[in-house]
């Protein structure tokens, strides 16, 4: 039996109307100075303000959110795009070939424990202050979970399958390509779900430090300004936009992974 669900399932905005709510008794309580505690409803009027410019509360950043917003999704895009590339490729060979498992693994393997953030000395030495060293931080912190993905999926691949498809004279490259690669898609997009999160982390990072532009150096220069306000508006913005990109990943799953609907369908069946 099927249980019933209420359309749009409002039961979904219970937990965060009662964390907001929650938060403006508190913050009118007087418990703690509004400027160190701003309210829900002072916090959407500075980001009303930094989207739309309604009456300049926000001074220099008012009417600049899409163009924030749209710097560091350029980031976040490039990077992601790059370790998507590197690592489905490198995930694939590995959990495919012993050889190039035994020889490069070990490599990845020490240098994946290296927290990313520790880079940004190195990244903004070789790359300068610019976009590259925020790319490059997103890459890394993107390009181990998709790697260690692509890597399980190819590894947990039926054999049986690709036995059938040797017997029937495919050779190295079709069995990887209607396969194997096809099998390893579900592993591939759980990675990329893990690793569009920690791409905008990382360039939230990099722009308080070796950017000038972008939600994350508007998060950081409204903090040295005492702007609590603007600072938690970024702080939402960063968990709109990584909401977004997650959705985008989603979408392109579901629309990938098609045919595993109708085998689950026909297996239920």
């Amino acid at each position: 039996m099927r249980s019933f669900s209420i359309p749009g399932r409002p039961e979904r905005f219970v937990v965060p109307v009662l964390i907001l709510a929650g938060w403006e008794a508190f913050s009118r309580s007087g418990a703690l100075p509004p400027a160190l505690l701003p309210a829900p409803s002072a916090v959407a009027w500075a980001w009303a303000d930094w989207v739309f410019d309604i009456d300049g509360n926000t001074q220099s950043y008012a009417g600049r959110w899409i163009f924030d917003a749209a710097a560091s999704a350029s980031r976040v895009a490039a990077g992601f795009a790059i370790a998507t590339l590197v690592g489905v490729l490198v995930g694939v060979a590995i959990g495919w070939s012993r050889f190039i498992e035994v020889t490069i693994e070990p490599t990845l393997q020490m240098l994946r424990p290296i927290p990313p953030v520790s880079w940004i000395p190195l990244a903004i030495i070789w790359f300068g202050i610019a976009d590259k060293p925020a790319i490059f931080l997103v890459f890394l912190g993107a390009f181990f979970p998709i790697l260690l993905n692509t890597i399980h999926g190819v590894k947990t691949c039926d054999r049986n399958l690709i036995r059938a498809g040797a017997m029937v004279g495919g050779g190295q490259r079709q069995l990887l390509w209607h396969i194997v690669l096809p099998a390893a898609l579900p592993s591939i997009f759980a990675g990329l779900r893990i690793a569009i999160g920690s791409a905008w982390m990382l360039t939230v990072t990099a722009e308080m430090v070796a950017v000038k532009s972008g939600v994350g150096y508007v998060l950081w220069d409204s903090y040295y300004f005492l702007r609590y306000d603007i600072v938690i508006a970024a702080m939402a913005s960063i968990g709109l936009l990584g909401y977004l990109s997650d959705l985008l990943i989603r979408l392109a799953m579901a629309r990938a992974l098609r045919w595993q609907r109708g085998t689950t369908l026909q297996g239920e069946g």
